[in-house]
């Protein structure tokens, strides 16, 4: 199912009134801890951590709550935690209530602020994947509006208005543009506005690779999901709509280890005094590990996709 830059452009009007333009903020490379023998390019961090409800997605679930009816039932999400707050937000903010399905990977601190929206929380399972099963048999009850954490086009063309965002904000294409991956909501929504006239690298933890899987296999399947990340990168498939943009418009994607994306995200806090969740801190860290190595004068934009996170894992 393809996203095209127009429903994009439909997303970022629908959406307007109800989340913030994140900044875009210029950093040297001397401030990142990157190698010392790395060429000179320009850094630029989307504080998309920012956002309503802390991440990306409340760009998504506006956009599909705004997209359609709402019925008695209120709007149901299975989500790590992210998307769950999101739709929670979204719902509190429109007048609908809310129920959000989360595997007991997902972190206190999430749940903390879903029950503080008013969501009501279910924990289902161990696993993203088990509480999805465990959300869609209770949305067959309720009939409630059911939001996707990262495989509606709805939920995708919302996350693209971060990329139009940016090219709006730099007056122009970046050359790349490292996203960090899970279903690939954030990533199919980024590469369908840019089509190819940028470069989307994707980064996944090695420990949840559904993209990379998806590559060597040729087509979507299931892996197995750990790690430090696995509550905001916790799917066990690359979503229908991630895999199909994907394979025209991303050509790379990378594994980080979780010590280096721990390092990275404790980076952030320590010298930049950003308190994000590991999911973004996967962008910097594919540039301190050397994985990443662009070019010298590419200007580099690296999205720092959430906030959600227990600040007594900082450090």
């Amino acid at each position: 199912m393809s996203i095209t830059p127009a429903d994009i452009e439909a997303a970022a009007a629908r959406i307007r009134p109800h989340v913030h333009e994140t900044p875009l903020w210029r950093l040297p490379g001397s401030a990142l801890g990157l190698p010392p023998d790395a060429p000179a390019f320009e850094v630029w961090l989307k504080l998309e951590h920012l956002q309503r409800s802390g991440c990306f997605k409340a760009r998504g679930m506006f956009n599909r709550l705004l997209s359609n009816p709402i019925p008695a039932g209120g709007v149901i999400v299975a989500s790590g935690g992210n998307a769950g707050i999101a739709t929670a937000l979204a719902a509190r903010a429109l007048g609908v209530r809310a129920e959000v399905f989360v595997p007991s990977v997902s972190s206190p601190a999430k749940r903390e602020r879903l029950a503080a929206l008013g969501a009501k929380v279910v924990i289902a399972g161990d696993a993203y994947a088990e509480a999805l099963e465990a959300c869609e048999a209770r949305q067959r009850e309720t009939g409630a509006l059911m939001t996707h954490a990262y495989d509606q086009p709805e939920v995708v063309a919302g996350a693209g208005t971060l990329a139009r965002e940016i090219e709006m904000q730099l007056g122009g294409l970046p050359d790349s543009v490292l996203v960090s991956v899970g279903g690939g909501g954030l990533i199919a929504g980024i590469a369908a506005w840019f089509a190819g006239r940028t470069r989307v690298i994707g980064l996944e933890p090695a420990l949840a690779p559904t993209l990379c899987r998806a590559r060597e296999a040729g087509v979507p399947v299931d892996v197995a999901v750990s790690g430090i990340a696995a509550d905001s990168l916790g799917a066990r498939r690359i979503g229908r709509i991630a895999w199909e943009v994907t394979q025209q418009h991303v050509a790379q994607a990378e594994l980080l280890t979780d010590d280096a994306i721990r390092a990275a995200q404790r980076f952030m806090w320590a010298e930049l005094k950003l308190a994000v969740e590991p999911a973004a801190a996967l962008p910097l860290a594919a540039l301190q590990s050397g994985v990443v190595r662009p070019r010298a004068g590419e200007r580099v934009v690296l999205i720092v996709c959430g906030a959600n996170v227990d600040p007594a894992t900082l450090n």
